[in-house]
């Protein structure tokens, strides 16, 4: 694709949660399609008529197992936070419709144990997962998601 190409694609809206232990941890899970260590939070796409509320619960649950029932929301981030994806990757991630994303993030905390946690999912995304200190958060994220981790952790910081 051409950067004139490019620059017209829309973003995709998806959304991130922030899931934070007792100790103020985040819950990171290494990417199964990525051979680096490609660290991420939670984070998906928004079905045609949900929330963006109900989107995060939903695939906090699909991609942790982690219920509804296991998580308090904290806060909603106030804006959009958008991210523009390598050039390289945008014709092979979701048929090349989209030049990156654009997310709404919530910070969840979670009320369960360790062992509520199940990445082994119907369709996993994650190959292992740990609980990450905010501070080590944004030096542990694929490059070019690092502004975005930025934003969230800036805009939840308070609460953290």
């Amino acid at each position: 694709m051409t950067p004139d190409q490019i620059a017209k694609l829309p973003y995709r809206q998806n959304v991130g949660v922030m899931l934070i232990n007792p100790d103020k941890h985040v819950f990171v899970g290494q990417r199964r399609d990525n051979q680096t260590a490609a660290w991420q939070m939670p984070q998906g796409g928004i079905d045609k008529g949900e929330s963006p509320k109900d989107a995060a619960l939903r695939e906090l649950e699909e991609e942790t197992g982690v219920s509804p029932a296991k998580v308090s929301l904290v806060a909603e981030s106030q804006t959009w936070v958008r991210y523009d994806l390598p050039d390289d990757l945008i014709p092979k991630l979701w048929g090349g419709k989209w030049r990156g994303q654009e997310q709404r993030w919530f910070l969840m905390r979670f009320e369960g144990i360790d062992s509520d946690i199940n990445i082994a999912t119907k369709d996993p995304e994650f190959s292992q997962w740990q609980w990450l200190p905010s501070q080590d958060l944004v030096a542990n994220i694929v490059p070019f998601k690092r502004e975005v981790y930025q934003a969230v952790v800036r805009e939840f910081a308070p609460f953290l």
